[in-house]
């Protein structure tokens, strides 16, 4: 009985889109609904890397007043870009990347974002998560994003046993149909953030507990 209900897509991610519904999008999900350019998705991503999501929100609004495109981004020097994105986690990094970045676009694309996951992923502190980002949220492509939150909820919930978000995200590929790829970020990133969370997450109040596995969880409340 477990097994089954558990591996009913329609109810998990039923009761995944409640909780989404009731709580907050992602930070880039939110900046998505208000762009909806592959720029904006590239960039306001990088941002998010390793920092919550009220001080992605506020940089990269910040960052878009001064750089709305990528000609505008290109054209900053990495002192002012550092400063722009202070205080995201390894803003210099970032800085850094950002403008070879634009270069790279400009020069060797046109001044368009690429479009598919290979070119993507040879763009400078571009991975796996902001690459299938980029496709899902920039050009309407069926892929899944892994982050932690996918990661772990994925291999509590025993869909998977992977040991990182690149083995979760093929994994998932082969398990789920390709309807339910697009959302399955936003839904799992809400509900790791409010319910399932890394440490003691609240099980009492999750509408998936009784039937969860709870793979490698210890407390819980």
């Amino acid at each position: 009985m477990t097994k089954n209900k558990i591996f009913d897509f329609d109810f998990v991610t039923d009761v995944l889109e409640k909780s989404y519904i009731t709580g907050q999008a992602p930070s880039v999900t939110l900046i998505t609904n208000l762009k909806k350019n592959p720029y904006h998705i590239l960039v306001s991503t990088i941002i998010s890397l390793r920092t919550k999501d009220q001080v992605t929100l506020s940089v990269s609004n910040k960052l878009f007043a001064v750089a709305d495109n990528i000609e505008a981004l290109s054209g900053l020097s990495v002192e002012c870009l550092s400063s722009l994105l202070y205080p995201c986690g390894f803003y210099k990094t970032k800085a850094a990347n950002l403008k070879k970045i634009a270069g790279i676009i400009i020069d060797e694309y046109n001044g368009k974002v690429p479009d598919n996951i290979d070119d993507l992923l040879k763009l400078p502190g571009v991975g796996r998560k902001t690459a299938n980002l980029v496709l899902i949220l920039g050009y309407n492509r069926d892929s899944i994003c892994v982050d932690t939150h996918v990661h772990r909820i994925s291999n509590r919930l025993g869909w998977v046993n992977t040991k990182s978000p690149e083995e979760t995200e093929f994994a998932l590929k082969e398990l789920l149909p390709v309807k339910y790829w697009r959302r399955l970020n936003d839904y799992m990133v809400s509900y790791g953030q409010v319910i399932c969370k890394p440490i003691s997450p609240f099980c009492t109040k999750c509408g998936l507990s009784e039937w969860c596995p709870k793979t490698e969880v210890g407390k819980h409340r």
